[in-house]
């Protein structure tokens, strides 16, 4: 089956700053053909009537109502990554475009780095770091030991997928978590012991 009998996706481009990742764009090339913005601006009456979804990486190519307009067999949108707040999401629906998008995709790893994060701070390790390495140093200051983590308390604002992630890792330190979202979510209160609180003001952490 050659590229012109696979269904077409718009991408912002194939490489560099603006472009999908070379491994993901392999994967992409089995199953779709690939057509970058330029190549469609610069032939638009016969590219787009092909192009069945527009892929977004990294918030681009930007969906516009002109380029709605310009691709009459569009069926859906897809974003890589979780927010949609670079979509006019009535407007997409106004042409009876779907949108996808991929909400627990990154959920994981953002905890990891952000417990890393955490961690890093607490401990000074960056700047520790930078000390041992240093030729100048003689002695190693205890203050640059940090705070302990564990049996401290974490202030969560926003239990979504990743505050959820983050109090799960966050437990096998022993923390206390007090939380602030918008819904109260009392079963997993229960499950790992948290503590909601209703405003953020009231949400110290000590």
């Amino acid at each position: 089956m050659g590229d012109q009998d696979l269904p077409g996706v718009l991408v912002s481009d194939l490489e560099g700053p603006h472009g999908i990742c070379e491994d993901h764009a392999e994967d992409l090339k089995r199953h779709f053909n690939l057509i970058t913005m330029q190549d469609f601006l610069e032939n638009k009456a016969q590219l787009g009537p092909q192009i069945q979804a527009v892929y977004i990486w990294c918030g681009r190519p930007a969906v516009s109502q002109e380029l709605l307009h310009s691709l009459p067999s569009l069926k859906i949108v897809a974003s890589a990554g979780a927010g949609l707040d670079h979509l006019d999401l009535g407007l997409v629906a106004s042409f009876g475009v779907k949108v996808a998008n991929t909400p627990h995709a990154v959920s994981s790893p953002t905890a990891d780095l952000g417990m890393a994060l955490l961690l890093a701070a607490a401990r000074r390790v960056v700047e520790g770091h930078q000390l041992a390495v240093s030729p100048h140093t003689e002695n190693f200051p205890t203050d640059y030991m940090g705070q302990q983590v564990t049996g401290a308390t974490l202030g969560i604002i926003g239990m979504g997928s990743i505050g959820y992630k983050i109090a799960q890792r966050a437990r096998a330190f022993e923390m206390k978590i007090v939380y602030h979202n918008r819904k109260r979510s009392v079963t997993r209160e229960h499950c790992l012991t948290w503590a909601y609180r209703g405003g953020i003001s009231s949400t110290q952490v000590c």
